[in-house]
């Protein structure tokens, strides 16, 4: 089995292109269903996530090509709605193809999400508002089932901002008979470009990137092409590391998705430069400790929140982390430990105090983000690091380990038996 091999401490310097984001591609992927004709989606990063979709795609009719970057879906052939569970078991996203299967065919079968080993995400939020869309839904032997002829648009308000629900309900209302109203929508990025190609596909969408989205539905969506936005959790990740190993530049990045992060990394001590496309760090020369709650966007983002733990084991004195999205998401902690980090958590809160030195340990990936803090973690301990279990993070980041080694990290995939 993989693993990433680290020799740690040593300075990084250059330019790091960031790729496409993975939370805005997979909900584009499955809108692309809900058309005939061919969608072409550029800057599509090659993950292991991404190749799972193409997997359900092709499951479900649709003929489906990528090559560099670019991803051509032809939804004309689709002709099985139903998400089995070897799929949906490993991706949670899978369950996007829930809505706009729905609205394209009256009836859908989509397995129960699995995923990430922390803590259940509950999909009662899906489920709720497609049924105030008139869906029928039944639970059998772990599948969802939904049936309506024609969705009728109603008026939904979450009681929590969703990224998941919103999307899949935008998608099922985009074509239902009548107006849809969403409160409390959420308003990440990734949620704003849906909307956006949606309306790009003949979709009638007001109110993008607010709390209170409304869908006028129409009749039919074609097909159409988009280029995916730059992912912030990656551009987080690289510009997190380069708050303590040196100056980094990121392009291809849109610096107002960061705006959270960038003033955390300001008040650590960093230097903070932005133009319309790209985000230069300069490290602190004493990274103070700074207290961080997680929220919804605008707010800090949640898969950022394990590589700022990460960044404040070395800072000089004691830190509060608090995850407010997701209570149970601190399986990195004991991990970090491991390197001689000194972080306590209790419940959703992570307790740092900031230590001389990190030294470099065998440890192991629990899920995508925590992953990345692990490399972050090695990147700054002196001695050697080996991160297991590294497939996780082949979901979620595209060339990881080349993009610091560019940089300057001495950072190695080692892909021997044994």
């Amino acid at each position: 089995m993989d693993k990433i091999i680290i020799e740690g401490q040593n300075p990084l310097s250059g330019t790091v292109s960031i790729s496409g984001a993975k939370n805005a591609v997979l909900p584009i992927m499955t809108a692309a269903l809900m058309a005939d004709g061919i969608s072409r989606i550029d800057r599509v990063p090659d993950l292991r996530d991404t190749r799972t979709m193409i997997k359900l795609m092709e499951i479900v009719g649709a003929k489906c090509s990528f090559e560099k970057g670019s991803l051509k879906i032809d939804g004309s052939s689709v002709d099985n709605p139903e998400a089995p569970y070897d799929l949906v078991k490993t991706m949670r996203a899978s369950f996007y193809v829930l809505g706009p299967l729905l609205a394209r065919f009256g009836s859908v079968k989509v397995s129960l999400p699995g995923g990430c080993a922390w803590g259940p995400r509950p999909v009662d939020f899906h489920l709720k508002g497609l049924e105030k869309l008139g869906a029928k839904i039944t639970l059998s032997s772990g599948y969802i089932m939904a049936e309506a002829k024609r969705l009728k648009g109603a008026k939904i308000s979450f009681e929590f901002p969703s990224v998941g629900a919103t999307g899949n309900i935008v998608m099922a209302a985009a074509t239902a008979e009548g107006t849809t109203v969403i409160e409390n929508a959420a308003r990440e990025p990734e949620i704003v470009q849906l909307c956006e190609y949606l309306n790009t596909m003949g979709a009638s969408i007001q109110g993008i990137g607010s709390t209170r989205i409304i869908i006028d539905g129409v009749d039919s969506l074609h097909a159409a092409d988009i280029e995916v936005i730059p992912d912030r959790i990656e551009a987080g990740t690289f510009l997190i590391a380069g708050g303590l190993l040196g100056e980094i530049e990121l392009t291809n990045v849109n610096p107002s998705h960061l705006d959270s992060l960038l003033l955390k990394l300001k008040e650590a001590g960093c230097g903070i430069h932005t133009s319309a496309n790209s985000i230069r760090i300069n490290p602190a020369d004493n990274l103070k400790p700074v207290d961080m709650t997680t929220a919804v966007y605008p707010g800090f983002a949640t898969d950022l929140q394990a590589q700022w733990v990460a960044l404040m084991t070395v800072a000089s004195g004691s830190s509060v982390i608090t995850d407010t999205v997701y209570h149970d998401r601190f399986s990195h902690i004991p991990e970090l430990n491991r390197f001689g980090a000194n972080i306590k958590s209790d419940n959703n809160t992570a307790f740092v105090r900031g230590v001389n030195e990190l030294i470099g340990a065998p440890v192991m990936s629990t899920d995508i983000r925590a992953s990345a803090s692990l490399i972050i973690a090695g990147l700054i301990a002196k001695g050697q690091t080996t991160v297991s279990r590294i497939y996780h993070i082949d979901r979620g980041y595209e060339k990881i380990e080349e993009k610091f080694r560019a940089l300057g990290a001495n950072i190695i995939r080692d892909n021997s038996p044994g």
